[in-house]
Parts: structure tokens; sequence; C-alpha cells
């Protein structure tokens, strides 16, 4: 069999494309619930922390979602494992449109996310094993699908909100979810070849042996570096907007500057997919993590309106193509076999990594009435992030000489 026939084909190119516009919807349960945070927390009668809970039930189970639905996918395939993940996605929007109690609306918000996290790691998991020769462009245009999502539901969801309430915008998420996502699936329901994916594992077997950890190790390390930079990733993101109130912006700016962001972390991801086709993924995370640690350094003395546009843009064009970064490095250091769940539990760290920063960042917050210790935080665990990539790094070149010898 000729493995070129199969990867890094036209195939793998439309498959692509129809994984971009799953991604684009699937996503949208991961920025609903930020649009109509006001509502629900105006509705319920609950204050803002309370408010927030539904966000972080999402972001579990986004994190969960990514792991066994990873797994699924290794098993029963993408097209199976996306089905079900729609049908959670439209019951969540559906059952929480109809409810009238904040717990269970958070309960509708974890299914939600579970649901979502099919449009991520999964998706990411299954397109690496159609391309070889370029799948590092591949998994960031798929990866790219969650920011791009980010940049057009709001806008969606805002015309929604203004003309029948958050209640009808989620019922026509959990329609429009259902009824483009399984169709969607449909399209790929061709597997790859069992004689590919073991060509594919014997083209990478020199690399991975360059590796002085087992699979396990490489994981678990790659899941901590995941967590250190997400932390640090999640001080901007998540509280841009709250930053730009406390100095007098208005929320308005600093969504516009967390729009900037997300559209410089699509921009970066490309880039760093083009990049890892190059340099391979361990390099290019040690790039993106570096510049992201540049970039929040430049948080910290500037704090006018059009500094911050520009930083806020540089940090995302500086850490769009970190967790993408993470998928390529298991797919050149792992058996192909594997992909859907040692993505998935990587992946699943750094999500961890969001929610724990985006909570960390908050509690220093409370303590120092200043964001300024919180960005010293993420840049404390950027350093962890970037250590333990040196260590990958160093470890594979001393292995490589052992090898050569």
């Amino acid at each position: 069999m000729n493995v070129a026939t199969i990867l890094d084909s036209r195939y793998s190119w439309f498959r692509l494309g129809i994984t971009l516009v799953i991604a684009m919807v699937g996503n949208v349960g991961i920025w609903a619930i930020v649009v109509v945070m006001p509502a629900i927390q105006s509705e319920f009668g609950i204050d803002r922390s309370g408010a927030s809970l539904p966000y972080t039930a999402t972001m579990l189970g986004f994190a969960l979602g990514n792991l066994v639905i990873g797994r699924w996918v290794d098993r029963f395939g993408i097209t199976i494992s996306l089905i079900g993940a729609a049908l959670a996605i439209g019951v969540g929007f559906g059952g929480a449109a109809l409810i009238d109690s904040a717990w269970m609306f958070s309960v509708m918000q974890f299914i939600v996310g579970f649901g979502t996290a099919a449009g991520f790691a999964p998706l990411i998991a299954d397109i690496s094993l159609w391309f070889q020769r370029r799948r590092g462009i591949a998994v960031a245009i798929t990866a790219s699908g969650n920011y791009l999502s980010g940049a057009i539901w709001p806008m969606i969801l805002s015309g929604l909100l203004a003309g029948g309430g958050w209640r009808m915008a989620y019922m026509v998420i959990a329609a429009t979810s259902v009824l483009v996502l399984i169709p969607l699936a449909l399209l790929l329901r061709r597997r790859v070849p069992a004689e590919a994916i073991l060509a594919s594992d014997a083209a990478g077997e020199i690399r991975r042996r360059r590796s002085a950890f087992n699979p396990r190790q490489l994981q678990y390390l790659l899941a901590l570096a995941g967590i250190g930079c997400c932390v640090a990733m999640a001080m901007p993101q998540v509280h841009i907007v709250a930053l730009c109130v406390d100095l007098g912006f208005g929320a308005a700016v600093g969504a516009e500057m967390l729009s900037l962001m997300l559209l410089g972390g699509v921009a970066s991801r490309l880039v760093s997919g083009l990049l890892a086709d190059w340099l391979g993924g361990v390099y290019t995370l040690l790039i993106g993590s570096v510049l992201q640690c540049i970039a929040l350094f430049l948080y910290l003395p500037f704090n006018g309106m059009a500094s911050l546009y520009v930083v806020s843009l540089v940090f995302g064009l500086s850490q769009g193509g970190i967790v993408p970064s993470y998928a390529i490095i298991v797919r050149e250091y792992m058996p192909a076999r594997e992909a859907g769940q040692r993505v998935g539990f990587v992946i699943m760290a750094t999500i961890v990594g969001m929610a724990l920063g985006g909570w960390m960042s908050g509690y220093i917050y409370d303590l120092t009435g200043s964001y300024q210790m919180a960005f010293l935080n993420g840049i404390a665990w950027n350093f962890l992030n970037i250590g333990i990539v040196l260590l990958i790094l160093f470890r594979k070149g001393e292995t490589r000489q052992m090898v050569t010898a």
C-alpha cells in the first residue's frame, strides 16, 4: 500500500475543510455562556461569583470531554463520537433553556461543555491521522476553529439575545448544533486504514527513539507543561475585560481587546503550524512559550488604552500556537493508534490550566487589589512550562548522541 496516496491526499484536505466547519460550529458551547452570563445573573438573582459557576461547569465538562471523547475516537471513530457529542450539545442547550434553577443550569452547562469538547482535541487527533508531511498546518487549522468560533458566535448570539432573550438563543443553538453537526459527521465516516497507521508509526519510530522518556512519562510531562502555560495564558484571556473596567475603559473596550487577542491567536496558530512542519512540535512549543512569557511582561508597565490594544494583539500573536503544538508532539513521539486518548489527556490538562489560572488570577486580585501580582504569578507558571520543554529537548539530544555512538 502506498501511504502517500492516503496521507496528505486531496481527500485529506477535503476532510480538513469539513473538520474546520465542525470546529467552528461545535465550539459554540464555551463562548455562549460568556455572552449570556449577565442575563443569567439578572434572571436568577445571583451574584457575580454565582453567575461564574456555569462557566466553571462548562470548562470542567470540556476538560473531561476531551479525554473521554478522545478515547471514543480511538475505539469507535470520529463520526459516532461527533454524533454523540452533537446530541449532548443539543440536550444541554435545550435543557438549559427550559429550567428555572441556577444549579440545574450549571448541570446543563456541564453537559454542553462535555459535548463541545468533540470540536477540539478529538477533531485534532482525527485529522492528525490523515497527514504526515503537512500535519502541523492541518492541526493548526483545526485548532483555529475554536478561536474562529469565538469570533463569530458572540456576534450571532448578541442579535438573538436582543431579539428574543437567552432562552430563545439557547434553543436556536440546540437545533443548529444537531442539524449541522450530525450531517457533517457523516461525511467523515471514512477511517484511516490500519496499514496506513502502521506505516505512519514506522515512519515515526526513529523520532520516538530520540526521546529519553517513554510515552506515559512524556504524556505526563506535556500535561504539566500544559497546565503551566495555560495558567499563564488565562490571566489576559479571562481577565482582560475586568482589567479594562478597573482602568475606566469599560467592558466594551475589553471585549474588543479580547477579540483582537483571539484573531491574533488564529494567525499565530496558522504560522506555528507551518513552523511545526519545518522545526517539529517541541521547538515550536518552546518558541511560543518564550514569546508568551515576553508578552506577559509587557502587560506590567503598560496600562493605557492604546498600549493595551497593542499588547493584547502581541499576546495573541505569541500564544495561539502553543496548545496545538502539544498535539503535534504527541503525534511525533507516540503511536498513531493512541492519538485520541493521548491528545485528549494533554489537551485536558491545558484546559485545567486555563480554569485554574482564571480562578487563581481572580483570587490574587482579591488579595492584592491589583492584577500586577497576578501577571507575575502567570509569568512564574510560564517559566515552569519553559523549563519542562527544555528538559524534553535536552534529554532528547542526550539520547540521540547515545544512539549515534
